[in-house]
């Protein structure tokens, strides 16, 4: 097949200008809805950003093993030709969406994805805010595989996905033309994701396209100013508790669980589970004692 760049890689130089270009439009434009720039979180955002692409290589290991022999065992094969790379960026961003999804409403996945959830502010470095226990996503994308997408096409789909969404972690940007708005996934879109009040939880999970939220119902527009974070915040800056506090709260729950089944639950269960009924009304913490 033919050789695929890493996007993600190729696009460093454009996240630096671009967060560059936001930071200085704080400066020069100060808004007072919005949190803007905070010296430690931004570098929290990028450390941990930095810290994801040295364990991303370390788990890539097994998971490309994986992948390949699903791929040497399916008789499929999916040639990358100019017209299959849309179809195959379409299948990845319905894959990614089912991913993003699950990471949100089972606890042990969210353990992972809690990470870039954690910043109270919403800027272009909130983007590189991403978790160093990505061995969670890989089964999502298992049937691409099995239905004869090479390993390598995969992996530079995610990339494109990724780089996408980095322009739309932004406060500077408002609503776009409704076409736009309605197809595709957009700063308002997202902001909606990254807010911890009310129906905003639990929406807008969508990668490029916002389509499949309103396939699925899982579509909110903003109407009202996002809160940003999580439903109980962990304040901190130290980037190995950002990476682990949801671990270590589920090993906590777990060790003071009584049964199998509240163990279970507290796993595998939405983040907000507990033993017996808890109120409809309101979202319990989605952390066990953490997050949300």
């Amino acid at each position: 097949m033919p050789h695929l760049p890493n996007a993600v890689q190729w696009s460093i130089p454009a996240f630096v200008l671009l967060t560059v270009v936001e930071m200085v439009s704080y400066r020069l434009h100060p808004d007072e809805d919005a949190e803007g720039y905070a010296a430690k979180d931004a570098a929290t955002s990028v450390t941990m950003g930095l810290g994801s692409l040295v364990f991303d290589l370390m788990w890539k290991i097994p998971i490309v093993a994986v992948y390949t022999a699903v791929h040497e065992l399916t008789p499929l094969r999916v040639p990358v030709e100019w017209w299959t790379l849309p179809l195959m960026l379409l299948a990845q961003d319905f894959s990614y969406y089912w991913s993003h999804r699950g990471h949100h409403v089972v606890r042990i996945l969210w353990a992972c994805h809690v990470v870039h959830h954690s910043s109270r502010r919403f800027n272009l470095t909130t983007a590189l805010r991403q978790p160093w226990t990505t061995w969670t996503v890989w089964p999502f994308y298992v049937p691409m595989i099995a239905l004869g997408v090479h390993p390598a096409a995969v992996a530079f789909c995610s990339s494109v996905n990724l780089v996408y969404q980095f322009w739309i972690h932004t406060e500077r940007i408002g609503t776009l033309p409704r076409p736009v708005e309605f197809l595709f996934n957009t700063p308002s879109h997202h902001r909606v994701h990254h807010a911890s009040q009310g129906d905003y939880l639990d929406r807008n999970f969508g990668g490029i396209l916002i389509v499949w939220d309103r396939l699925f119902r899982t579509f909110v527009p903003e109407t009202e100013r996002p809160v940003y974070g999580l439903t109980k915040n962990i304040d901190t800056y130290n980037p190995l508790r950002v990476a682990t506090h949801e671990y270590v709260a589920i090993a906590r729950d777990v060790a003071a669980a009584r049964g199998w089944r509240e163990r279970a639950g507290r796993v595998f269960a939405g983040p907000g589970w507990r033993p017996g009924p808890a109120p409809e009304a309101v979202r319990p913490d989605p952390v066990g004692e953490g997050v949300g």
